[in-house]
Formats: structure tokens, sequence, C-alpha cells
């Protein structure tokens, strides 16, 4: 018998190891990828006259300042606007494509005045700091990879075969019930019976979109579960469910297997008869 209560007093407070807070991996080679451009403006710092030193930069390696951007912690890629000391509202890209807008940039910003005081001694430092900062604006995405990786780690553990991001499109059957929308499940597991597809997410805080997930996946697996040798597995955890208790408790009793990193246990002897491993 399925008990709520148990499940929610069995939520934990979150899944963060000490490696979730930064993948120096990634800010590592984003820092790699424009090294050498970082290292030719490194010769703005301490200028007496920033205009000439910008013009020595230009004539030699005009690409040099595309990468400035990042130096204002802001990934444009071609798609921030501003507004130009004339007011215009321009593409933040097309100032790097003159000596004159390199040079707006740079006054404007007040990177002119921060490289000229000496307050920065090296960019690609700088911008390894910078980089470290706009990773954690990741973070949010990284919980759900940890939450994946927490159940990757627990069905290797048991040696059960898994398959990851999966399409519905797999299955003529799914797609019928499911209709035009393509479902990507983060796991499916197939044994000799049935054919199990996994949503895997963990809420250490509140939020509507804990609301949302409870109604799509109320709404989705019912469907799944019409279809003969398929069911839908919701693995969820994290003490943010209990500012969308209510919510929660309806997709618990439409669902009927949805599983916490505590009671995953329970799944994993299901699949394991369903196997008929002994």
């Amino acid at each position: 018998m399925k008990d709520f209560e148990l499940f929610m007093s069995q939520l934990q407070e979150t899944n963060q190891t000490l490696d979730f807070f930064c993948d120096f991996d990634k800010i590592s080679q984003n820092v790699e990828d424009i090294k050498l451009s970082l290292c030719m403006l490194n010769s703005l710092i301490g200028s007496t006259d920033m205009r000439k030193s910008v013009e020595t930069i230009w004539n030699r390696d005009k690409s040099a300042f595309n990468v400035m951007d990042i130096l204002i912690a802001v990934r444009s890629e071609g798609k921030k606007k501003v507004l130009d000391s004339l007011g215009r509202c321009v593409v933040l890209d097309s100032l790097f494509e003159s000596v004159d807008g390199v040079m707006e940039f740079l006054e404007n910003t007040g990177l002119a005045e921060i490289f000229q005081s000496n307050k920065i001694k090296d960019l690609v430092d700088y911008v390894f700091g910078i980089e470290t900062g706009l990773d954690t604006n990741a973070r949010k995405n990284r919980s759900g990879h940890v939450m994946e990786g927490m159940v990757a780690h627990i069905l290797d553990r048991h040696n059960i075969t898994y398959r990851q991001e999966v399409y519905s499109s797999e299955w003529s059957e799914i797609t019928k019930v499911l209709g035009d929308d393509e479902k990507r499940f983060d796991f499916v597991i197939e044994t000799k019976d049935k054919t199990y597809l996994l949503e895997v997410n963990f809420y250490s805080g509140g939020g509507s979109k804990l609301n949302e997930v409870a109604r799509s996946y109320s709404d989705i697996a019912p469907k799944i579960n019409s279809v003969s040798g398929f069911e839908f597995v919701w693995i969820t955890d994290g003490v943010g469910w209990k500012s969308a208790k209510n919510k929660l408790q309806e997709a618990y009793s439409i669902i009927p297997s949805i599983y916490n990193l505590t009671d995953i246990v329970d799944f994993i002897k299901e699949v394991r008869f369903s196997r008929h491993d002994k």
C-alpha cells in the first residue's frame, strides 16, 4: 500500500555534492577558447593612450575584440542589444566592428578606467573568474543532471540495464496515445514483461514549475499505462515538494509508480521480478 505521508517524510534537503557548484572543466575550456585574444587585449592594461593601444591591436588582429562582451560578464553571441551613445538600439557585438565602437564600449562600460588604473592584472585570470560566476547560472539545470547521475548509479549498482534520453517516437503505440507531442524520457528499462519509461527530477526549492510537472505527469502516466507492456515511472525527490504538496499528492493518487531516493529500492525489486531475477 502506498503511503504518501511516508513518501513526504523521506524527501531529502539536497542532492548536491561538492562537484555540483562549479564545472571547472567547462570553465577552463571556455577560457582556453579565447585565451589568445585575451592575451592580446592584455596590452590595454596600464595604457596611457587607450585609443592608440586599441589601434595597435586592431591593425594586428581586429578579431581579438570580438571576445570583449565576456569582460562585462555577457554572452551576447550577436543577440544582446544595448543603447549606444546616440541612444540608438544596436547589437552589442556591432560595437566591435570599428575602433570608434571599441572605444565607446571601453569608455561607457567603465573598462577603460579599470584598465588604465591597473585594477586588473591579467585578463585570462579575470575571465576565469567571470566564467566561474556565470557557471553558477547553470546550477539549476545541473541539479537535474545530478539526480539523473544518482539514479544511473543506483541502477548500475543493481546491474539493471537501461538507456538514457530516449524519445517516445521509438514506439508507435506510445506515440498514438501521447499525440503529436514527442516526449523524451530520462531512462528506459526494458525487461521480458515490461518497458519502463522513467522521468527523474529533484527540487530543493519551490516554484510554479513543480505544479506544472505534477500536472504534466498526471496527464501522460495514465495514457502510457494504458498501453500493454508499458509503465510510466516517476522518480523525484527534494523538500521543494513541500510547497506543492497538494499537487504532488494528487499525482501520487493517479500515478502508481512514484518513487524517491529512499523507496527506489521498491522499484528495483519490481524490475528484478519483471526480469525474473532470483
